[in-house]
């Protein structure tokens, strides 16, 4: 299961002697040839061309400051300053230092895919059948980080050689339409030559069929509502057209054997436990990390640190492990009171109690270990009747001994009035049971693809298609709701506006946390709209305790954040590229 992870950190040194970003100020000298003498070093190469999404400034780390902090999470936490880098705080100028990771990372790896496929013809040995699998698995992921540049930038340049020198490498700009063309007919070839779900017993850590067209109907829908952020007029034919693109990969995933785990938090307990599918075959495909940061297996991420719920730093103390320990988690991201109240518009108790933290661990003596759990009130019940016997638990609380009150899970005595709250969406306790966890990494993997995004893509498309939600359309979101155990929209109850809402409304209690919101905003055209909205009630600090701080600047956000800034250091050494983005 793990064999991909392996192969990535093997190829790690292999990588670093030829790797040059064609874009950067200086290459180093490549020397690929040496890596293509037989099949295996082949492989490992291609490995090192998946090893750039769980790069640090990418999946490992860094992107969820820039693609994350929208309308239903922000950065925050008591006595928190706002992030010196990143555009979540949107404090952000063109010499970010995360901007220009991601930047210089994506074109680390679309020059090693184009290093690959130079090279691949050449490999002594290789069956054709290989052949096909690694040249199709490259042309995806070269695809998919032009995706990302052109999602975050747009217009940007672009290439499909490798860099054999300093020569030739101010490149200009090119228009994302024709990037796009390129993006759409490369995963759709490369799809052709992948191994379907099934084929590798639906683990997401290599690019199946699935994964391919899943991500193309999102690239589609992106591009369906690129106009909006360009503020041009479109015809409805051509939005259509797009979205019945979206709409016929979409469906070719449905019918690769997916299905939801039966329990929203099955999927995320798979994620922390460092399992797949256990329960559905729900996950498509996953930044992969591994390791522990204490032996010679070094590939984590931050999943669970830096994103997740919140717990106290015991990574000091060897002695405590288990339940004693959870596993630090900072939880710089917390949930806005707009997606608390959309949860109890609907009823969402599920999803709403897994995604936003419930409890927070407690210490009856600080330093000793976590030995309780302070849940809001209600909130107990509640996860008893969802996943309680799946959690640690401590014990009821001993009232008649004011010390061991404090001790064991318990409820506050008063509610709380505020609705910003941790995420709790992955949570360290079911990472690496029995040992002693790392402070700040874990081999928590990040998801990329699940098969609820996948529904909600065809309900969304169907309606924009058919100018009105179809039978297909009822069931997709009415399978992902059931899931959730809220009621199902009635068949034929809505028109193209109330049921586009609720698709709206569905990806957002379902996706939430997941880096997907942003994106979805941009390409709804309500990016700005819906988080200018949210100012005035964090200043007032309405339900909201962090936002008269810092938290409210966040959402006062300009049109300049519909892409992100070409970084300054791009710029001042590649002179063909002569304006930045709108804004910055």
């Amino acid at each position: 299961m793990k064999a991909l992870k392996t192969s990535i950190i093997a190829c790690a040194a292999l990588l670093s002697l030829g790797s040059c970003d064609f874009l950067d100020k200086e290459p180093t000298i490549t020397t690929s040839g040496s890596y293509f003498n037989n099949e295996s070093e082949a492989e490992s190469f291609l490995n090192g061309v998946y090893a750039i999404l769980t790069q640090p400034t990418f999946y490992g780390n860094q992107y969820i400051y820039l693609a994350g902090g929208d309308d239903l999470e922000a950065y925050g936490g008591a006595g928190r300053a706002p992030s010196n880098a990143g555009l979540i705080c949107n404090n952000a100028t063109s010499s970010d230092p995360y901007v220009a990771g991601l930047w210089y990372t994506l074109y680390n790896g679309i020059n090693r895919a184009n290093t690959m496929l130079e090279n691949l013809p050449k490999v002594p040995g290789l069956s054709e059948s290989k052949n096909k699998l690694f040249t199709a698995q490259t042309r995806f992921l070269r695809a998919f980080y032009y995706f990302n540049l052109v999602q975050c930038w747009g217009d940007v340049p672009f290439k499909t050689s490798s860099t054999q020198s300093v020569e030739g490498l101010q490149i200009a700009r090119t228009p994302k339409a024709q990037i796009y063309d390129f993006i759409c007919k490369e995963m759709d070839e490369a799809a052709n030559d992948l191994p379907t779900a099934a084929e590798l017993s639906y683990l997401p850590g290599s690019v199946s069929k699935s994964a391919a067209w899943g991500i193309l109907a999102r690239v589609y829908m992106f591009r369906a509502g690129e106009h909006f952020r360009d503020g041009r007029v479109v015809a409805n034919d051509t939005d259509k057209g797009y979205f019945a693109k979206a709409n016929e990969y979409a469906k070719k995933v449905m019918g690769e054997g997916h299905g939801l785990a039966p329990k929203y938090w099955d999927f995320f307990i798979d994620q922390c436990s460092d399992k797949y599918n256990t329960t559905g075959k729900e996950s498509i495909w996953e930044a992969e990390f591994a390791g522990n940061y204490t032996t010679d297996i070094i590939s984590e991420g931050r999943t669970g640190n830096l994103i997740g719920i919140q717990a106290p730093d015991l990574s000091k103390n060897e002695s405590l492990v288990g339940k004693a320990d959870p596993g630090y988690g900072y939880a710089f991201f917390w949930s806005t009171p707009k997606l608390y109240e959309l949860y109890e518009a609907n009823g969402d108790i599920d999803r709403m109690n897994w995604n936003i933290a419930p409890f927070t661990y407690t210490q009856s003596v600080t330093g000793k270990g976590v030995d309780g759990r302070l849940f809001e009130v209600g909130k107990m019940e509640e996860v008893k009747n969802q996943y309680w016997n799946k959690s640690y638990e401590y014990g009821a609380p001993d009232n008649a001994d004011p010390a061991k009150a404090k001790k064991g899970d318990r409820e506050k005595a008063t509610a709380a009035s505020n609705y910003d709250r941790s995420c709790a969406k992955w949570r360290r306790e079911y990472e690496s049971e029995g040992l002693k966890k790392n402070k700040n990494f874990t081999a928590i993997n990040f998801p990329i693809l699940r098969y609820s995004d996948v529904l909600l893509m065809v309900a969304e498309c169907e309606n924009e298609i058919n100018g009105a939600p179809t039978q297909l359309a009822y069931d997709c979101i009415n399978e992902v709701r059931k899931r959730a155990n809220i009621t199902a929209i009635p068949d034929m109850s809505m028109n193209t506006e109330t049921f586009r809402q609720a698709v709206k409304d569905e990806r957002a209690m379902e996706l939430c946390f997941e880096m997907t919101r942003r994106w979805d905003l941009i390409r709804w055209g309500e990016f700005k709209t819906n988080m200018n909205a949210l100012v005035s009630r964090a200043k007032a600090g309405t339900n909201w305790k962090f936002g008269p701080s810092n938290v409210y600047n966040y959402f006062n956000v300009s049109d300049a954040y519909n892409y992100f800034p070409i970084p300054s250091s791009e710029m001042a050494v590649n002179k063909l590229i002569t304006t930045n983005n709108p804004g910055w």
